[in-house]
């Protein structure tokens, strides 16, 4: 019995030991070693750094690095707080760093005013409105090697912030899907400036719901778009420079007066851009 025993002991180390073999561990490897520098919460936008010749991936993503190994990636509105990033190295070894998002809180918004149309679309907008939402999702599934998301960006206006990201708005008294943008009231007619160096990827003059409406590329998934512009002043495929005017506020589309929707996006993932610009300065001056 014993010798038996002992024959199957010698065998499942034999196992072990072989699949042991099969895999080769990340030594020293920890979150910090990322460099990471943003906003680890729900929302936010991170950028990282890898080691030389490093691959990284995010929730099945293989992530887009720079040739100094920069990349990019965003958490949405509601994301999971439990995260994790999966590193090869160089050498081939592997590893998994789980982190935490911080969780946030979302007011409520109630809109009274908004043209009918535009809160309950009439049958026969559907298709335009379908129509719409492929050509923004088009633009912001844009994959370039761009590098205007590693600047700091800026405001596009400056004026009163009258409504924040991931709020839930009430148009005449219905509820609806969460606001995405921050909205920044302004003077029909005030500049636009692009936050950070780019390409467009969308320039709309009047879409059903947000009028005139731009997007622009920044690199590796990061977007930014404009919504309810009353004029646009660069086409698409035109690169853009940051600070350069891009068009001029309006209240095109469902507004209910004259303001800009600044958005932000990681590919399909709606981002909060107030965490990339400087806080209370969107006030103007």
């Amino acid at each position: 019995m014993r010798q038996r025993l002992d024959h199957r002991i010698a065998q499942s180390l034999v196992i072990v030991c072989g699949w042991l073999a099969g895999i080769t561990w990340a030594a020293d490897l920890s979150l910090d070693a990322l460099q990471l520098r943003g906003d680890l919460q729900q929302g936010g936008m991170v950028i990282g750094q890898a080691p030389k010749g490093a691959q990284v991936r995010y929730d099945g993503r293989a992530l887009t690095l720079t040739e100094s190994g920069e990349f990019v990636l965003g958490f949405g509105r509601d994301e999971p707080l439990r995260q994790s990033l999966q590193v090869v190295l160089a050498d081939g070894s592997k590893q998994t760093l789980p982190f935490t998002l911080k969780k946030r809180e979302y007011n409520l918004q109630r809109i009274e005013g908004v043209p009918g149309r535009t809160v309950n679309p009439d049958p026969e907008h559907l298709q335009r409105i379908r129509f719409e939402a492929g050509q923004v999702k088009r633009a912001r599934d844009s994959d370039t090697d761009l590098r205007g998301f590693l600047q700091t960006f800026t405001w596009p206006v400056r004026g009163p912030i009258t409504g924040v990201y991931g709020s839930q708005r009430i148009y005449n008294g219905e509820p609806r899907r969460p606001h995405f943008g921050v909205d920044i009231a302004a003077a029909r007619g005030t500049e636009i400036l692009a936050p950070a160096d780019g390409l467009v990827t969308l320039a709309h003059r009047d879409m059903f719901f947000s009028g005139g409406t731009m997007v622009i590329d920044h690199g590796h998934g990061i977007s930014t778009s404009y919504l309810h512009m009353s004029k646009l002043l660069v086409a698409e495929g035109e690169p853009v420079k940051q600070g350069q005017v891009i068009g001029l506020v309006g209240a095109t589309g469902r507004a209910t007066g004259p303001h800009l929707c600044w958005r932000l996006n990681w590919y399909q993932e709606r981002l909060d851009p107030q965490l990339l610009v400087p806080a209370g300065t969107a006030q103007a001056q």
